[in-house]
């Protein structure tokens, strides 16, 4: 039997199997990003406890059909890797038909959600559950389903300021600024998480960055995304005026991802379940924190 994947729960509880299911644990990596452009917002427009909420809820129905949608299409390549063939779906815990009802129920609840904030989220969101459904095919076709992973992910922050602004941000090129920080943070760290699956991708004629060219190539490609993904936090903070304190949070990103760089290398991988989970959980958590204490004590 292989041994269970990180960041799931032990036990065979629904609650357990479920949570396992979507990952639970990695909610941590884009809802603080989420919360990030919540916080820009306002300074441009009046924030309720209510318009939190349903970002929550927004962003969490949504990541759980990315998830599902991901786990349902790749079940049978999942069953045949060792890393992953003790997913939910591969050993029988969870049917194929009960993962498409919690598909379509995470679903309707995002569209009400998105109903609840305003007309213009209402009108988006169907192309955000189209977007992040459509990543999990694209491993089949090109090596770059990172980074529409990573465009997926970054719909969170700015679905986040547009939540409460009802409208684009002013300059207009300021959410294209941490769209881009969070697209190449996220994409970078899934090229890091692809690593270990290389033989196994070329085998099967699935699409990576990794399986591409090489576990050393695809480490150096990573940390050009990072260094882009740096450059386009300090965009940001510029971008929405914000002060000092977001600024650390910008330096605080850096240091992070260099501390994280310096876990994996060519040679070992031992660790890349520490780099790409506790490391990345930590970066959001640091920047949303650092934004919103500079928003407050502005």
């Amino acid at each position: 039997m292989s041994a269970r994947e990180g960041q799931t729960f032990a036990g065979e509880s629904g609650l357990a199997r479920w949570a396992s299911f979507v990952k639970l644990p990695h909610t941590v990596f884009a809802l603080p990003f989420a919360l990030v452009g919540v916080t820009f917002a306002t300074r441009t427009a009046p924030i309720t406890l209510a318009m939190v909420g349903w970002v929550v809820l927004a962003f969490t129905c949504a990541r759980w059909v990315a998830m599902a949608v991901n786990r349902i299409v790749d079940r049978e390549y999942d069953a045949k890797n060792p890393r992953t063939a003790q997913r939910e779906i591969p050993r029988g815990a969870i049917r194929v038909a009960d993962a498409w009802v919690t598909v379509a129920i995470a679903a309707g609840l995002f569209l009400v959600a998105a109903a609840m904030l305003n007309p213009l989220c209402l009108r988006l969101a169907p192309v955000a559950l189209a977007w992040v459904s459509f990543y999990s095919f694209t491993k089949r076709f090109t090596r770059y389903a990172h980074l529409v992973l990573g465009l997926g992910l970054a719909i969170a922050p700015v679905g986040g300021y547009l939540a409460v602004t009802g409208q684009w941000s002013d300059p207009w090129w300021a959410l294209l600024t941490i769209t881009v920080a969070v697209m190449t943070w996220s994409g970078g760290f899934d090229v890091l998480y692809a690593l270990p699956d290389v033989a196994f991708d070329r085998s099967q004629g699935l699409h990576s960055i990794p399986a591409a060219i090489g576990v050393r190539n695809a480490i150096l490609v990573a940390r050009a995304l990072h260094v882009v993904t740096v450059l386009a936090l300090a965009a940001t903070v510029v971008a929405f005026g914000a002060g000092t304190l977001a600024w650390v949070g910008v330096g605080l990103a850096a240091a992070l991802l260099t501390y994280e760089h310096s876990l994996v290398s060519g040679d070992d991988l031992s660790k890349l379940d520490a780099a790409f989970f506790t490391m990345n959980g930590v970066i959001s958590m640091a920047f949303f924190g650092c934004v919103l204490a500079d928003r407050i004590l502005a």
